[in-house]
């Protein structure tokens, strides 16, 4: 019986941009369907490794095939659905005419394209021309491309930046739905974000693969969270502040959601949550 080619094969890649390499012996297999956090800081290779997957970067050296299909071919082009981190609606168009053109383009119908407006709630913002709506509101209609037609492997370039804790988690909700018959790369540079979407991690340092494996075997020694408030808390005043942002010392990103929960509770109305500290340092040292 013939064993059927992995999701994703990279071997020995390397790639970037007008012959300078930024990323440099890159290998690893994806069988299993599930979340893969491709993490990093800002500047590691995150990027260049979606578009090299995406069949957008051709590589210099190395192989990197889409079930059993060089990721160059329309074959496999076809099987992927990228969403960069960039907003990819014409700004001209409203809504529901970008999403129109995507469903286009992908084959799917308009039966899809009101499904998706609906599963995004994006039905008060359908007659909008793109250039009017908020960054936040940009990405949530960017996102709702991923889910017009379906796909084997969808690679999502940071898909909840700029967006505030409460849609970026419906949106996490609605990746992991997603990923339960489907591989899913998904970009960040948060910790907090990984740990919360992700159970395995594709870590980058420097163009060079750092760590593939369990999320879980990533350690910190300390995580300091920032919460920023929609308006001035009298009672959180005791709390100590870096700008607009409440600082919590806690023991790893594990507690993050418990401190949220508790937050709420109290009546707090949480803006944006933010990493004060970069872990991954830690990782990459």
């Amino acid at each position: 019986m013939t064993t059927p080619a992995p999701a994703i094969l990279v071997q020995d890649v390397a790639s970037g941009y007008y012959g300078k390499k930024v990323l440099d012996g890159i290998s690893f297999t994806i069988s299993e369907p599930g979340v893969y956090v491709v993490l990093g800081p800002n500047g590691a290779g995150k990027t260049t490794l979606l578009r090299t997957l995406a069949g957008i970067l051709r590589p210099y050296t190395g192989r990197v095939e889409i079930n059993g299909v060089p990721s160059q071919q329309r074959e496999a082009r076809r099987q992927i659905d990228y969403i960069t981190h960039l907003d990819g609606i014409p700004e001209g168009m409203n809504v529901t005419n970008g999403l129109r053109f995507y469903a286009d383009v992908e084959g799917a119908s308009e039966a899809d394209v009101e499904r998706v407006i609906g599963l995004l709630d994006l039905k008060e913002l359908a007659t909008m021309r793109f250039n009017q709506l908020s960054q936040g509101q940009k990405k949530r209609v960017s996102v709702a491309r991923v889910f017009l037609q379906e796909k084997s492997v969808y690679l999502l370039d940071e898909p909840t930046s700029n967006l505030d804790p409460k849609v970026a988690k419906e949106i996490r909700e609605l990746v992991l739905q997603l990923s339960k018959n489907k591989v899913v790369l998904y970009s960040s540079h948060n910790l907090f974000e990984a740990r919360e979407i992700g159970t395995r991690v594709i870590a980058v340092k420097g163009g060079k693969l750092a760590l593939f494996g369990r999320i879980d075997e990533i350690r910190t020694q300390t995580y300091t969270v920032g919460i920023r408030t929609l308006a001035p808390e009298p009672k959180l005043d005791s709390i100590k502040k870096d700008g607009d942002f409440y600082v919590y010392e806690l023991k790893g990103p594990e507690e993050v959601p418990a401190l949220i929960e508790s937050l709420v509770s109290q009546g707090v109305k949480i803006r944006e949550v933010r990493e004060m500290e970069n872990p991954l340092e830690e990782l990459f040292r």
